[in-house]
Protein backbone atom coordinates (compact mmCIF):
# COMPACT_ATOMS: atom_id res chain seq x y z
CA UNK A 1 0.00 0.00 0.00
CA UNK A 2 2.80 1.96 1.13
CA UNK A 3 4.72 1.46 -2.59
CA UNK A 4 1.65 2.44 -4.08
CA UNK A 5 1.30 5.42 -2.82
CA UNK A 6 4.48 6.55 -3.16
CA UNK A 7 3.61 6.70 -7.44
CA UNK A 8 0.94 8.74 -7.00
CA UNK A 9 2.16 11.15 -4.57
CA UNK A 10 4.53 11.47 -7.38
CA UNK A 11 2.45 12.13 -10.24
CA UNK A 12 0.33 14.62 -7.72
CA UNK A 13 3.50 17.13 -7.07
CA UNK A 14 4.36 16.78 -10.86
CA UNK A 15 0.87 17.76 -12.26
CA UNK A 16 1.16 20.87 -9.64
CA UNK A 17 4.28 21.64 -11.05
CA UNK A 18 3.03 22.09 -14.18
CA UNK A 19 -0.51 23.90 -13.24
CA UNK A 20 1.85 26.21 -11.62
CA UNK A 21 3.44 28.03 -14.96
CA UNK A 22 0.13 27.77 -16.87
CA UNK A 23 -1.98 29.50 -13.88
CA UNK A 24 1.34 31.87 -13.86
CA UNK A 25 0.47 32.45 -17.39
CA UNK A 26 -3.25 33.21 -17.22
CA UNK A 27 -2.58 35.35 -14.26
CA UNK A 28 0.19 37.35 -16.95
CA UNK A 29 -2.78 37.38 -19.54
CA UNK A 30 -3.20 34.85 -22.81
CA UNK A 31 -1.90 36.79 -24.82
CA UNK A 32 0.53 34.76 -27.12
CA UNK A 33 2.43 38.11 -27.95
CA UNK A 34 3.33 39.15 -24.35
CA UNK A 35 7.29 38.54 -24.03
CA UNK A 36 6.42 37.79 -20.02
CA UNK A 37 3.29 35.30 -20.41
CA UNK A 38 5.40 31.89 -19.91
CA UNK A 39 7.39 33.88 -16.46
CA UNK A 40 4.01 34.84 -15.20
CA UNK A 41 4.05 38.70 -15.85
CA UNK A 42 7.43 38.50 -13.69
CA UNK A 43 11.10 39.24 -15.61
CA UNK A 44 12.27 37.49 -18.32
CA UNK A 45 15.63 36.08 -19.27
CA UNK A 46 16.71 38.78 -21.70
CA UNK A 47 15.50 41.26 -19.31
CA UNK A 48 18.27 40.24 -16.74
CA UNK A 49 20.58 39.78 -19.73
CA UNK A 50 20.21 42.98 -20.99
CA UNK A 51 20.21 44.82 -17.18
CA UNK A 52 23.63 43.12 -17.19
CA UNK A 53 24.70 44.62 -20.05
CA UNK A 54 23.96 47.78 -18.73
CA UNK A 55 20.90 48.24 -21.18
CA UNK A 56 17.63 49.97 -20.38
CA UNK A 57 14.63 48.15 -20.28
CA UNK A 58 11.25 48.72 -20.01
CA UNK A 59 10.01 47.63 -16.62
CA UNK A 60 6.90 49.30 -16.67
CA UNK A 61 5.20 45.88 -16.09
CA UNK A 62 6.19 46.61 -12.85
CA UNK A 63 4.12 49.14 -11.93
CA UNK A 64 1.10 47.45 -14.13
CA UNK A 65 1.06 45.01 -11.42
CA UNK A 66 1.97 46.19 -8.65
CA UNK A 67 2.55 43.39 -5.57
CA UNK A 68 -0.11 41.95 -3.08
CA UNK A 69 1.36 42.15 -0.12
CA UNK A 70 -1.78 39.91 1.13
CA UNK A 71 0.56 36.87 -1.07
CA UNK A 72 3.64 37.61 0.38
CA UNK A 73 5.11 34.32 2.15
CA UNK A 74 4.80 34.23 5.89
CA UNK A 75 7.18 33.85 8.66
CA UNK A 76 6.93 29.88 8.72
CA UNK A 77 6.73 29.76 4.64
CA UNK A 78 9.84 28.69 2.16
CA UNK A 79 10.69 32.42 0.99
CA UNK A 80 9.46 34.08 4.41
CA UNK A 81 11.64 35.22 7.06
CA UNK A 82 11.56 35.41 10.91
CA UNK A 83 9.65 38.18 12.26
CA UNK A 84 7.58 39.23 9.00
CA UNK A 85 7.14 38.48 5.24
CA UNK A 86 9.80 38.89 2.73
CA UNK A 87 9.06 37.88 -1.35
CA UNK A 88 9.17 39.66 -4.79
CA UNK A 89 5.23 41.20 -3.91
CA UNK A 90 6.02 43.29 -0.62
CA UNK A 91 9.43 44.63 -2.32
CA UNK A 92 7.48 45.60 -5.31
CA UNK A 93 4.23 46.81 -3.19
CA UNK A 94 6.57 48.91 -1.73
CA UNK A 95 8.57 50.36 -4.55
CA UNK A 96 5.47 51.25 -6.15
CA UNK A 97 3.49 52.75 -3.38
CA UNK A 98 1.01 49.92 -3.46
CA UNK A 99 1.98 49.14 0.52
CA UNK A 100 -0.24 50.41 2.93
CA UNK A 101 2.21 51.78 5.53
CA UNK A 102 2.34 52.94 8.70
CA UNK A 103 5.01 55.54 10.13
CA UNK A 104 5.53 56.86 13.32
CA UNK A 105 6.57 60.45 11.49
CA UNK A 106 4.72 62.76 10.96
CA UNK A 107 4.99 65.04 8.21
CA UNK A 108 4.43 64.90 3.87
CA UNK A 109 5.35 61.65 2.08
CA UNK A 110 6.79 60.25 5.13
CA UNK A 111 4.64 56.62 4.06
CA UNK A 112 7.05 56.75 0.88
CA UNK A 113 9.60 53.93 1.57
CA UNK A 114 11.74 53.38 -1.33
CA UNK A 115 11.30 55.80 -3.62
CA UNK A 116 12.34 54.12 -7.45
CA UNK A 117 12.70 56.96 -9.47
CA UNK A 118 15.90 58.46 -6.76
CA UNK A 119 18.50 56.52 -8.43
CA UNK A 120 17.63 57.45 -11.86
CA UNK A 121 17.95 60.93 -10.62
CA UNK A 122 21.22 59.86 -8.99
CA UNK A 123 22.56 58.96 -11.95
CA UNK A 124 22.01 61.48 -13.77
CA UNK A 125 22.89 64.45 -11.12
CA UNK A 126 26.59 62.60 -11.31
CA UNK A 127 26.98 61.65 -14.67
CA UNK A 128 25.49 63.79 -17.40
CA UNK A 129 24.72 66.97 -15.41
CA UNK A 130 28.23 67.35 -14.42
CA UNK A 131 29.33 66.22 -17.03
CA UNK A 132 27.90 68.19 -19.68
CA UNK A 133 27.26 70.95 -17.35
CA UNK A 134 31.49 71.75 -16.56
CA UNK A 135 32.02 71.18 -20.32
CA UNK A 136 29.75 73.86 -20.95
CA UNK A 137 31.10 76.42 -18.61
CA UNK A 138 35.01 74.99 -19.53
CA UNK A 139 34.01 75.77 -23.73
CA UNK A 140 33.09 79.02 -22.65
CA UNK A 141 36.12 80.28 -20.65
CA UNK A 142 38.14 78.70 -23.92
CA UNK A 143 36.15 80.49 -26.37
CA UNK A 144 36.42 83.77 -24.65
CA UNK A 145 39.99 83.56 -24.57
CA UNK A 146 40.21 82.44 -27.57
CA UNK A 147 38.36 85.31 -28.82
CA UNK A 148 40.52 88.34 -26.31
CA UNK A 149 43.36 86.36 -28.34
CA UNK A 150 42.58 86.92 -31.12
CA UNK A 151 40.55 90.10 -31.32
CA UNK A 152 42.16 91.55 -28.06
CA UNK A 153 40.48 94.43 -25.92
CA UNK A 154 38.04 96.76 -27.92
CA UNK A 155 39.66 100.22 -27.21
CA UNK A 156 38.24 103.48 -27.55
CA UNK A 157 39.39 104.21 -31.07
CA UNK A 158 39.18 108.07 -30.70
CA UNK A 159 40.85 108.19 -27.30
CA UNK A 160 39.55 109.15 -23.71
CA UNK A 161 38.68 112.62 -23.48
CA UNK A 162 38.74 113.13 -19.90
CA UNK A 163 35.01 114.47 -20.15
CA UNK A 164 32.19 111.94 -18.94
CA UNK A 165 28.61 111.66 -19.19
CA UNK A 166 26.59 109.97 -16.63
CA UNK A 167 25.29 106.86 -18.05
CA UNK A 168 23.68 105.09 -14.79
CA UNK A 169 22.43 106.58 -11.48
CA UNK A 170 22.92 105.20 -8.16
CA UNK A 171 19.68 103.35 -8.33
CA UNK A 172 20.10 101.36 -11.22
CA UNK A 173 23.47 101.06 -10.25
CA UNK A 174 22.26 99.56 -6.95
CA UNK A 175 19.90 96.69 -8.27
CA UNK A 176 22.79 95.85 -10.88
CA UNK A 177 25.39 94.70 -8.31
CA UNK A 178 22.86 93.16 -6.34
CA UNK A 179 21.76 91.13 -8.74
CA UNK A 180 25.45 90.38 -9.98
CA UNK A 181 26.89 89.67 -6.50
CA UNK A 182 23.86 88.00 -5.02
CA UNK A 183 24.23 85.88 -8.74
CA UNK A 184 28.22 85.21 -7.95
CA UNK A 185 27.30 83.82 -4.40
CA UNK A 186 24.65 81.47 -5.75
CA UNK A 187 26.60 80.26 -8.60
CA UNK A 188 29.91 79.30 -6.52
CA UNK A 189 27.98 77.95 -3.49
CA UNK A 190 25.74 75.99 -6.18
CA UNK A 191 28.49 74.77 -7.97
CA UNK A 192 30.38 73.40 -4.58
CA UNK A 193 27.09 71.67 -4.04
CA UNK A 194 27.22 69.82 -7.08
CA UNK A 195 30.93 69.01 -7.22
CA UNK A 196 32.13 69.29 -3.74
CA UNK A 197 32.24 65.33 -3.45
CA UNK A 198 34.37 64.45 -6.15
CA UNK A 199 36.15 67.79 -6.73
CA UNK A 200 36.50 68.82 -2.95
CA UNK A 201 37.33 66.63 -0.54
CA UNK A 202 39.94 64.74 -2.29
CA UNK A 203 41.83 68.18 -1.67
CA UNK A 204 40.46 69.25 1.08
CA UNK A 205 39.78 65.85 3.20
CA UNK A 206 35.87 65.51 4.74
CA UNK A 207 36.31 67.38 7.86
CA UNK A 208 37.51 70.37 6.27
CA UNK A 209 35.01 69.92 3.67
CA UNK A 210 31.76 69.82 5.94
CA UNK A 211 31.66 73.58 7.04
CA UNK A 212 32.58 74.71 3.47
CA UNK A 213 29.24 72.42 2.07
CA UNK A 214 26.87 73.94 5.16
CA UNK A 215 27.93 77.58 4.72
CA UNK A 216 27.40 76.92 0.64
CA UNK A 217 23.93 75.46 1.95
CA UNK A 218 23.24 78.56 4.03
CA UNK A 219 24.77 81.41 1.11
CA UNK A 220 22.56 79.31 -1.28
CA UNK A 221 19.35 78.88 0.83
CA UNK A 222 19.03 82.84 1.87
CA UNK A 223 21.08 84.88 -0.62
CA UNK A 224 18.24 83.64 -3.08
CA UNK A 225 15.91 86.45 -1.49
CA UNK A 226 18.33 89.49 -2.68
CA UNK A 227 18.81 87.69 -6.47
CA UNK A 228 14.32 87.76 -6.90
CA UNK A 229 14.54 91.01 -4.94
CA UNK A 230 17.49 92.50 -7.89
CA UNK A 231 15.51 90.68 -10.51
CA UNK A 232 12.33 92.42 -10.17
CA UNK A 233 14.47 96.12 -9.88
CA UNK A 234 16.72 95.80 -12.33
CA UNK A 235 13.21 94.79 -14.65
CA UNK A 236 11.40 97.98 -13.18
CA UNK A 237 14.46 100.12 -13.56
CA UNK A 238 15.30 99.12 -17.43
CA UNK A 239 12.12 97.35 -19.12
CA UNK A 240 11.21 100.84 -21.45
CA UNK A 241 15.50 100.82 -22.27
CA UNK A 242 14.87 97.21 -23.49
CA UNK A 243 11.85 97.20 -26.26
CA UNK A 244 13.78 96.13 -29.40
CA UNK A 245 13.83 98.75 -32.67
CA UNK A 246 15.02 98.96 -36.18
CA UNK A 247 18.71 100.49 -34.32
CA UNK A 248 18.66 96.06 -33.00
CA UNK A 249 18.58 95.08 -36.33
CA UNK A 250 21.97 97.49 -37.67
CA UNK A 251 23.66 96.36 -34.75
CA UNK A 252 22.92 92.60 -35.25
CA UNK A 253 23.77 93.05 -39.19
CA UNK A 254 27.28 94.10 -38.10
CA UNK A 255 27.90 91.74 -35.02
CA UNK A 256 27.80 94.94 -33.11
CA UNK A 257 31.01 95.56 -34.30
CA UNK A 258 32.55 93.17 -32.21
CA UNK A 259 34.78 91.77 -35.08
CA UNK A 260 35.83 94.40 -37.19
CA UNK A 261 37.75 97.33 -35.62
CA UNK A 262 36.35 100.38 -36.83
CA UNK A 263 32.97 99.04 -36.77
CA UNK A 264 30.63 100.88 -34.18
CA UNK A 265 26.77 100.31 -35.59
CA UNK A 266 24.34 103.27 -33.85
CA UNK A 267 22.77 101.88 -30.55
CA UNK A 268 20.48 103.63 -27.96
CA UNK A 269 20.69 103.33 -24.34
CA UNK A 270 21.38 99.41 -24.76
CA UNK A 271 22.09 97.60 -27.80
CA UNK A 272 20.85 94.47 -29.13
CA UNK A 273 23.65 92.35 -27.41
CA UNK A 274 22.66 93.84 -24.22
CA UNK A 275 18.79 93.75 -24.83
CA UNK A 276 19.18 90.01 -25.55
CA UNK A 277 21.10 89.51 -21.85
CA UNK A 278 18.83 91.47 -20.17
CA UNK A 279 15.30 89.45 -21.42
CA UNK A 280 17.57 85.86 -21.05
CA UNK A 281 18.56 86.87 -17.61
CA UNK A 282 14.41 87.95 -16.64
CA UNK A 283 13.59 84.56 -18.31
CA UNK A 284 15.98 82.16 -17.10
CA UNK A 285 15.91 84.09 -13.47
CA UNK A 286 12.38 83.73 -13.56
CA UNK A 287 12.58 79.82 -14.38
CA UNK A 288 15.42 79.39 -11.70
CA UNK A 289 13.35 81.11 -9.08
CA UNK A 290 10.43 79.15 -9.52
CA UNK A 291 12.37 76.11 -9.05
CA UNK A 292 14.33 77.44 -6.31
CA UNK A 293 11.18 78.29 -4.71
CA UNK A 294 9.85 74.72 -5.03
CA UNK A 295 12.97 73.31 -3.28
CA UNK A 296 12.96 75.51 -0.71
CA UNK A 297 9.34 74.83 -0.08
CA UNK A 298 9.05 71.31 -0.57
CA UNK A 299 5.85 69.57 -0.89
CA UNK A 300 3.91 73.05 -0.84
CA UNK A 301 4.89 74.25 -4.81
CA UNK A 302 5.07 71.30 -6.85
CA UNK A 303 5.46 72.47 -10.24
CA UNK A 304 6.28 69.48 -12.70
CA UNK A 305 3.06 67.26 -12.79
CA UNK A 306 0.83 69.90 -14.02
CA UNK A 307 3.87 71.07 -16.33
CA UNK A 308 3.98 68.03 -17.93
CA UNK A 309 -0.22 67.68 -18.29
CA UNK A 310 0.16 70.92 -20.30
CA UNK A 311 2.71 69.74 -22.29
CA UNK A 312 0.83 66.33 -23.32
CA UNK A 313 -1.77 68.51 -24.07
CA UNK A 314 -0.33 70.53 -26.40
CA UNK A 315 1.36 67.16 -28.30
CA UNK A 316 4.81 68.32 -27.74
CA UNK A 317 6.73 65.47 -25.75
CA UNK A 318 5.02 62.90 -28.51
CA UNK A 319 6.13 64.71 -31.39
CA UNK A 320 9.59 64.34 -30.28
CA UNK A 321 9.11 60.79 -29.80
CA UNK A 322 9.19 60.78 -25.82
CA UNK A 323 5.48 59.58 -25.36
CA UNK A 324 3.48 61.14 -23.18
CA UNK A 325 5.17 62.24 -19.80
CA UNK A 326 3.62 60.90 -16.32
CA UNK A 327 1.41 63.24 -14.43
CA UNK A 328 1.01 61.87 -11.17
CA UNK A 329 4.51 62.38 -9.21
CA UNK A 330 5.63 61.61 -6.13
CA UNK A 331 6.47 64.68 -3.83
CA UNK A 332 10.28 63.32 -4.27
CA UNK A 333 9.82 63.07 -7.42
CA UNK A 334 8.65 66.56 -8.17
CA UNK A 335 11.61 67.47 -6.35
CA UNK A 336 14.08 65.70 -8.23
CA UNK A 337 12.98 66.99 -11.73
CA UNK A 338 12.72 70.97 -9.87
CA UNK A 339 16.69 70.11 -9.36
CA UNK A 340 17.55 69.09 -12.14
CA UNK A 341 16.11 71.74 -14.21
CA UNK A 342 17.65 74.32 -11.62
CA UNK A 343 20.85 73.03 -11.89
CA UNK A 344 20.46 73.03 -15.84
CA UNK A 345 19.03 76.41 -16.10
CA UNK A 346 22.01 77.75 -13.83
CA UNK A 347 24.80 76.36 -15.95
CA UNK A 348 23.34 78.15 -18.83
CA UNK A 349 22.84 81.11 -16.75
CA UNK A 350 26.59 80.83 -15.43
CA UNK A 351 27.79 80.61 -19.38
CA UNK A 352 25.99 83.24 -20.69
CA UNK A 353 26.99 85.86 -17.82
CA UNK A 354 30.98 85.16 -17.89
CA UNK A 355 30.78 85.92 -21.54
CA UNK A 356 28.50 89.46 -19.87
CA UNK A 357 31.55 89.85 -17.65
CA UNK A 358 34.55 89.78 -19.94
CA UNK A 359 32.73 91.96 -21.88
CA UNK A 360 31.93 94.07 -19.00
CA UNK A 361 35.63 94.01 -17.93
CA UNK A 362 39.06 93.51 -19.70
CA UNK A 363 36.71 92.82 -23.44
CA UNK A 364 36.02 96.32 -23.93
CA UNK A 365 37.33 99.19 -22.67
CA UNK A 366 36.00 101.84 -20.67
CA UNK A 367 32.77 99.74 -19.87
CA UNK A 368 33.24 99.17 -16.21
CA UNK A 369 32.87 102.80 -15.66
CA UNK A 370 29.09 103.15 -16.33
CA UNK A 371 28.87 100.30 -13.39
CA UNK A 372 31.83 101.53 -11.17
CA UNK A 373 31.34 105.17 -10.76
CA UNK A 374 28.09 105.71 -13.34
CA UNK A 375 30.08 107.97 -15.64
CA UNK A 376 31.81 107.14 -18.99
CA UNK A 377 33.49 109.01 -21.39
CA UNK A 378 31.64 111.23 -23.78
CA UNK A 379 34.00 109.50 -26.86
CA UNK A 380 33.35 105.72 -25.32
CA UNK A 381 29.64 107.02 -25.39
CA UNK A 382 29.53 108.48 -29.08
CA UNK A 383 31.12 105.33 -30.42
CA UNK A 384 29.34 102.47 -28.67
CA UNK A 385 25.62 104.23 -27.90
CA UNK A 386 25.62 107.00 -30.67
CA UNK A 387 21.77 107.21 -30.49
CA UNK A 388 21.71 107.81 -26.73
CA UNK A 389 24.31 110.03 -26.51
CA UNK A 390 22.82 112.44 -29.21
CA UNK A 391 19.66 112.13 -26.81
CA UNK A 392 21.33 113.12 -23.80
CA UNK A 393 23.62 115.35 -25.10
CA UNK A 394 21.88 117.27 -28.21
CA UNK A 395 25.09 116.78 -29.76
CA UNK A 396 26.00 114.55 -33.12
CA UNK A 397 27.52 111.62 -32.13
CA UNK A 398 29.91 112.11 -35.62
CA UNK A 399 30.58 114.22 -37.75
CA UNK A 400 28.37 115.03 -40.82
CA UNK A 401 30.86 113.10 -43.36
CA UNK A 402 31.15 109.86 -40.88
CA UNK A 403 27.43 109.75 -40.12
CA UNK A 404 26.31 106.19 -39.79
CA UNK A 405 23.10 104.71 -41.42
CA UNK A 406 19.83 106.46 -39.85
CA UNK A 407 17.94 104.17 -37.48
CA UNK A 408 14.96 104.47 -35.12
Amino acid sequence: MVALRLPILKIFVALLLLAGPAAAQDGAGNNPDNPRAATGGAQTLEDILARQRGERIDDRFRRDAVGDPARAAGPGMQLGTLGGASDAEVFRALRYGGADVTVSARGPATGIIIQDAGMRWLEWRKGPLREWGGWLLAGMVGLLALFLLLRGPIRIEGGRTGETILRFNTLERFGHWLLAGSFILLAISGLITLFGRPLLIPLLGKEAFAPVALASKWIHNNVAWAFMLALVWVFVFWIVHNIPNRADLVWLAKGGGLFMRGSHPPARKFNAGQKIVFWVVVILGLSISASGLSLLFPFEMPMFAKTFEFLNAMGLPQAAGLGELPTVLAPHEEMQYAQLWHSVVAFVFIAIIIAHIYLGSVGMEGAFDAMESGEVDRQWAREHHSLWFEEETGEPAHPAHEAPPAAE
